[in-house]
């Protein structure tokens, strides 16, 4: 396992006490009777230390590097690419890969990483979830060895940006009708050119390895390419930032745009064929939404629950006496630990080889659709104050309406659910 993930945690004391008292204790074990509202099932039992320990590097890490950049980076649609790097530099990159220099710890350690950066914002985890679950998954599952050792340890380590091309224009939930096709080239052997477009790519316009899936001219049969950007002739690919986003504002979201791009065959993922690739990478990639879209509602209730404590209305009185707001928090409360339960029973069976692409649906579909209305809910506790981002809730709320939209929007994840109940087709 890579050491470096528990630098953090083995910091001095007089480094760990800058993190409130609330962060601090999710490394702890509680025996405690007292209720904790922040673990009311103790969820963190279910934890091995490794796992804890991992946790508190990732939030640590969250907290003190993340959390001040928030703001500006939301407000100027502003994607630090030095983040790639220092995530990197901890072991947060594709941490449950074994190997090529990840850290390669378990599925709910990369879970648990995934909730500490989402408890800041949604596009941080984008950023890192797409390098993680989506390019770097796709080349340690179905790319060639030498394309795995070439590739990996630079996207382990953040020093190269990756990126994972397959919805379009005109075909989100429907990618088997992609347009984007490649053809042999006709006088180079060994050769493909790539045309076609792909859109709301996170990470494109930086991004130095590009996945691309597309249809081969000849059968038609969709198959995943490894595009890198140094050896594109200029003309061929282009990645425009998609700007003036409503939600996601701190990641950078762009298209890719190829017009002959030559791939040499070696980039291309020699035996998978069809949307079994992308949808296993949009898989692993679901199970770590699912933590993280727990980790956005627990800072939304955290932040509720405090200012509903400290904003007194009504003869003095703090707002968390009423029933309203307390309701509201016992919701929220509820489907949050529900909510992580879930995800770490879908992470344990991962990786007992026992997990199936519908528990996945389940738990992405649920855990979105609660964190979406949960957040929405609580930002009815700030009032007006709601509208201001230093509150941060309205950002979690906008966000979430894009979590709860890609990789599978929950109405395409319930017909995924109802087709394994019935048995029946309703996509067609």
């Amino acid at each position: 396992m890579n050491t470096s993930l528990f630098r953090a945690a083995s910091r001095p004391a007089a480094r760990l006490s800058q993190i409130p008292a609330t962060s601090r204790s999710i490394a702890v074990r509680r025996y405690a009777t007292a209720f904790n509202w922040e673990d009311p099932l103790l969820a963190s039992e279910l934890y091995t230390d490794d796992e804890l320990a991992i946790q508190e590097t990732a939030r640590q890490y969250c907290q003190e590097r993340l959390q001040p950049r928030v703001l500006d980076a939301y407000r100027n649609e502003n994607y630090d690419r030095k983040i790639l790097e220092e995530m990197g530099e901890l072991g947060l990159l594709g941490a449950s890969i074994e190997g090529y220099g990840c850290a390669g710890v378990s599925t709910v350690a990369s879970g648990l990483i995934t909730k500490e950066v989402e408890r800041v914002d949604s596009g941080y985890r984008s950023g890192m979830s797409v390098q993680s679950s989506l390019a770097m998954t796709a080349i340690h599952e179905f790319g060639t060895q030498e394309l795995k050792e070439r590739l990996l340890p630079g996207l382990a380590k953040g020093k190269l940006a990756g990126c994972f091309g397959l919805t379009e224009p005109n075909h989100g939930s429907d990618p088997g009708s992609m347009e984007t096709i490649a053809r042999v080239h006709p006088t180079q052997k060994g050769v493909y050119l790539l045309s076609g477009s792909k859109t709301w790519i996170t990470n494109s316009p930086i991004s130095d390895v590009l996945i691309v899936w597309a249809k081969l001219q000849s059968t038609g049969k969709i198959r995943g390419f490894a595009v890198e950007r140094s050896k594109c002739p200029p003309g061929t690919l282009e990645t425009p930032a998609l700007k003036n986003k409503s939600a996601l504002r701190a990641s950078i979201t762009g298209m890719i745009q190829l017009d002959n791009c030559p791939v040499a065959v070696e980039n291309m993922f020699p035996v998978v064929e069809g949307l079994t690739g992308p949808f296993t990478c949009l898989n692993s990639a679901r199970l770590g939404i699912a933590f993280g879209a727990m980790g956005a509602l627990e800072d939304c209730i955290n932040r509720a629950r405090t200012y509903a404590l400290e904003r007194k209305q009504f003869k003095g009185n703090p707002l968390a006496k009423y029933q309203l707001i307390q309701k509201k928090l016992a919701d929220a409360v509820t489907d949050a630990t529900y909510g992580t339960l879930a995800a770490t029973q879908v992470a344990r069976l991962k990786d007992a080889g026992k997990c199936t692409p519908e528990m996945i649906s389940l738990i992405k579909r649920q855990n979105c659709d609660r964190a979406l209305a949960n957040s929405r809910i609580l930002q009815e506790v700030f009032g007006g104050n709601a509208a201001s981002d230093e509150y941060h809730i309205a950002r979690h709320v906008a966000n979430l309406f894009v979590v709860q939209t890609y990789e599978g929007q929950s109405d395409i994840h319930a017909l995924i659910l109802g087709r394994a109940i019935t048995g029946v087709q309703a996509f067609v």
